[in-house]
């Protein structure tokens, strides 16, 4: 079944308990109306598009905006176990839309705020959803871009990709999570570097770097998305998100605190479907299949 979200929703719309909604509800019954990006539900897997192609996807207040419901809809909905996040047309991400934040005058300092606000909080919800994230990069992903591209949990590009910080070239300083996931990718010198000479990067020497998992001919970028979301979404969800988690803090809580956080994690994953019967069926020698409970 699939269906496009169609309406935007205030700020407070769509964060609800997941176990109130219905699955794989009808468009119509939804009150999102999404213009920047495009957001399809099929078979457990939420796509999602940026949707600007003749302003390169470049991120706009609105987009932002967007991507946080987008966010909060596959966070919330039990029934999406893998998200894929793309762009339309031959740029994946431009970064921000500076002609948009020019145009802003003296309220460039708030529209900024408003604008980062909403982006990082949907960064927030996909890094913290049990379902992993998996970005198909189509081409260009260059400031904001660049950092979205940066917090996937599998990066896909296709061969004519490239990526660039490109922040300083407009004086600017970077946001979108690239300050906390660039270094952790690639170490502290090379991220100096990337973030401050903005070198621009092929997807074969952003792969070589640990920035991209894998690159792959331009016409096969979303059928790899597709099969490699399927492959999550057919998961033990609940214990991708315990990892996602755990993985969040891996470079900043002490060893003590890291391993008491194992132990909870793992002791947590006796008291879903999927624990118990993993180990049910490795011991039985069949294959799990897990309901992401």
């Amino acid at each position: 079944m699939q269906h496009r979200l169609e309406q935007a929703a205030p700020l407070w719309q769509g964060a609800g308990n997941a176990s109130s909604r219905q699955p794989q509800r009808p468009a119509e019954s939804l009150a999102m109306n999404f213009e920047t990006i495009k957001l399809d539900v099929t078979s457990n897997i939420a796509t999602i598009t940026l949707n600007r192609p003749d302003d390169a996807n470049a991120l706009n207040a609105q987009m932002a905006q967007e991507l946080f419901h987008a966010s909060v809809y596959c966070a919330n909905d039990a029934e999406i176990r893998a998200v894929v996040i793309t762009g339309t047309g031959r740029m994946f991400c431009a970064g921000g839309d500076l002609k948009d934040m020019h145009e802003q005058g003296e309220d460039k300092p708030a529209h900024v705020v408003r604008m980062a606000t909403y982006l990082h909080a949907a960064i927030t919800r996909f890094a913290h959803m049990d379902a992993p994230v998996v970005m198909a990069v189509n081409g260009t992903a260059a400031g904001g871009g660049f950092s979205l591209a940066l917090a996937g949990d599998y990066v896909l590009a296709a061969q004519e990709a490239k990526f660039v910080s490109a922040y300083t070239a407009s004086g600017l300083t970077p946001d979108g999570s690239s300050t906390f996931y660039l270094a952790k990718h690639v170490g502290l010198l090379r991220a100096k570097e990337l973030l401050f000479t903005n070198r621009r990067l092929s997807a074969e020497e952003a792969c070589a770097w640990g920035i991209v998992n894998k690159v792959v001919p331009a016409a096969r970028l979303m059928e790899e998305a597709e099969e490699l979301a399927a492959n999550f979404a057919s998961g033990p969800t609940k214990a991708y998100g315990g990892l996602k988690r755990l993985l969040l803090t891996a470079y900043s809580d002490t060893m003590e605190t890291q391993l008491e956080k194992e132990t909870q994690g793992i002791s947590g994953m006796m008291r879903t479907h999927d624990g118990p019967h993993g180990l049910e069926s490795f011991l039985d020698k069949n294959r799990p299949q897990f309901k992401g409970r």
